[in-house]
């Protein structure tokens, strides 16, 4: 007999033991190209198919994971996704995250009165809803705000008046929004790498936050299946077999270290090295540094797409000397199909990595001399991309999906038993 936990929320002290939770998830979008959401949707299948969860997905977009659509008189289920499509209002940033904030509240407002009883938990991955149980936090932006004023002093005398205000507020107001969500105690938060965890300390004093790494899927990415699409994926980019190609996914190149990597190519011009940026962001000031750099015929860019072992595929490294990074999945995908890895101390991955065991790490991800010292190095040494290459396959067999979902399977369980303490205790 399945034991649904909706009516213990009201009327029992039991605990939650291995009962299905029924789940309300706050994402804006769900999709297998970018980092935080392939991680949301590798965590959803698993708690819907493994842990047997009801889940219902508040989302504008959503794609590359099976759901359902709620049907007025059809009986939800455990083990099902439904999406409940939440409507995109155009315009700039501060408006839609404005308008966001205020649909899926409303909407989650609408579904209650249909229901017994609310959902056991809310769940978002980041500042998405007002009133989460649980909070899977990747980023933060007190700590990206920092960043920008460091960085963004030319760029603000350069962009027009408007978008300077747009920024700052924009910015101000999701700083004010993560000194809500997660300054408050009754919201339990997980985070995905050490680094994350002491930011939260640093910012807000929480020193109760799980850390739960993201994860990788060795079927879906292996050195096999990497070095059986590789001719293919070098021969649609025109990459030549002597060619040396460095690979980096992500947005916002300055942070993820694009100006280091120019710089460090531009210091060993007898390398054929090319640089191959995967990611949305404006192209323009990067291709006139690498114009300036005498990189440019070397310089490659494309958009994110689903498939991103083709991008692996093409790769001979994995270069990522990131100034600020909660982790970094592509780095662990990139050690799970056998690439080698660069990346820097300020990514949460670095804390599974073992620097020149299966990967290496910059102390400075600034230093493009230091970087490209270990280009040449990993160029000239086949023997030690090998090692390190093999090492690398080992380390990311250890960090899996599976083990992802188990933990964060563990934390749900933990905030409904105490949400239904608190409810009781209440009463």
């Amino acid at each position: 007999m399945t034991l649904n936990l909706a009516p213990l929320l009201l009327c029992s002290l039991a605990p939650v033991g291995f009962a299905e939770l029924r789940l309300a998830v706050i994402s804006p979008f769900v999709d297998r190209s970018h980092g935080t959401e392939r991680a949301l949707a590798e965590l959803l299948e698993r708690l819907a198919q493994r842990h047997h969860c009801e889940i219902h997905l508040y989302s504008q977009r959503v794609e590359d994971i099976a759901v359902c659509a709620p049907t007025a008189g059809r009986a939800e289920k455990a083990g099902e996704i439904y999406w409940r499509r939440v409507p995109r209002l155009p315009g700039p940033h501060l408006l839609q995250f404005v308008a966001w904030l205020a649909a899926n509240s409303l909407l989650r407002l609408c579904h209650r009165p249909l229901r017994t009883a609310p959902y056991d938990l809310v769940i978002s991955p980041g500042i998405n809803s007002l009133h989460a149980d649980v909070v899977v936090v990747h980023a933060l932006f007190h700590r990206l705000q920092e960043m920008s004023r460091e960085q963004n002093a030319h760029t603000d005398a350069r962009a027009g008046f408007f978008r300077r205000i747009h920024r700052r507020a924009y910015y101000a107001l999701l700083v004010a929004l993560e000194r809500r969500i997660y300054g408050d105690r009754n919201v339990l938060l997980a985070c995905v790498s050490r680094r994350t965890a002491d930011l939260l300390a640093r910012y807000f004093q929480r020193h109760d936050v799980r850390v739960i790494p993201n994860g990788v899927d060795p079927e879906q990415f292996s050195p096999s299946l990497r070095l059986s699409r590789r001719s293919e994926a070098r021969l649609k980019r025109n990459f030549q077999s002597t060619d040396f190609v460095l690979l980096l996914l992500g947005n916002d190149w300055i942070v993820k270290g694009v100006p280091t990597i120019l710089t460090a190519m531009a210091a060993v011009p007898g390398l054929p090295l090319h640089l191959l940026v995967v990611g949305t962001d404006a192209v323009a000031p990067f291709r006139e540094m690498a114009k300036r750099l005498n990189v440019s015929t070397r310089f490659h860019c494309a958009p994110p797409q689903r498939d991103v072992m083709d991008f692996y595929a093409a790769a001979d490294l994995y270069v990522s000397p990131s100034r600020e990074d909660s982790f970094g999945l592509p780095v662990l995908e990139a050690m799970a199909c056998g690439l080698p890895v660069i990346t820097s101390t300020f990514a949460g991955v670095a804390e599974v990595i073992t620097d020149e065991t299966d990967g290496f790490i910059l102390r400075d991800p600034s230093d493009s001399q230091a970087l490209a010292q270990l280009l040449e190095r990993l160029y000239v040494d086949e023997s030690l991309r090998n090692r390190i290459s093999e090492a690398a396959t080992r380390t990311a067999e250890q960090w899996t999906w599976d083990r992802n979902a188990a933990e964060i399977w563990e934390l749900l369980k933990y905030a409904a038993e105490k949400k239904i303490a608190a409810t009781n205790f209440v009463r």
